[in-house]
């Protein structure tokens, strides 16, 4: 049986040597490797050639975030599991986009984690079951709120900084919450004040507001 070959990517050892204690109890797993930064994920990666990074997002320098999406980029072989103590609607579409396979909290069963591991591993989607609720419930609400004519010609990335412009968020808070920097969400705002024809943040409140942006996104 060919084991499936891990790199753990977190910036606290201990969490590290627990998911390696873990991890070493089943047959068909192997730790390869382990870092603790984003930097050093890409070096273990070219050095072991993992077949599933278990990676965090917050880690120091370089985001997880943008680890994954370098190397689902250049190594698109390699599956990546996020694995974070973040139930956050935002970081879980970033995370799909940067192309990770799974997104799994550090709160659930140790079952669910190594579930997500071999799901990845053979191709499947690898969420585990409360992240999988939530996606569930935001696909719902996204359908109804996209049928609202007012929101039609924004993407979701849009209607994301939309949501936090109306709550009074400057441009470098807005960052910091999607991880995006300052130039880009400057972007973003302007492109949506273009695409709704509004002169000004205030008009984008107001318009988030009258058309009940916050009751489509509870």
């Amino acid at each position: 049986m060919r084991r499936i070959r891990l790199l753990i990517v977190d910036d606290h050892q201990v969490v590290r040597a627990g998911l390696r204690s873990l991890l070493a109890e089943e047959a068909d797993l192997e730790v390869v490797a382990e870092a603790d930064s984003s930097e050093e994920a890409l070096v273990q990666v070219k050095n072991f050639a993992p077949d599933v990074v278990v990676l965090d997002i917050q880690l120091p320098g370089q985001s997880g975030l943008e680890a994954c999406r370098n190397i689902t980029d250049n190594f698109p072989k390699i599956k990546v599991v996020i694995l974070t103590s973040y139930a956050n609607q935002s970081f879980l579409q970033q995370a799909i986009r940067a192309g990770a396979s799974g997104y799994v909290l550090k709160k659930v069963d140790s079952e669910e984690l190594i579930r997500a591991i071999r799901a990845a591993y053979n191709g499947e989607n690898a969420f585990d079951a409360q992240t999988t609720s939530q996606m569930v419930a935001r696909l719902k609400k996204l359908e109804s709120f996209m049928e609202d004519n007012a929101f039609k010609e924004l993407s979701q990335r849009e209607i994301d900084v939309l949501a936090l412009v109306a709550e009074g968020d400057a441009n470098k808070e807005i960052g910091e919450k999607l991880n995006l920097t300052e130039t880009t969400v400057r972007n973003y705002v302007s492109n949506i004040l273009s695409k709704l024809a509004l002169r000004n943040r205030i008009e984008l409140a107001t318009y988030a507001v009258n058309h009940h942006l916050k009751d489509h996104l509870e």
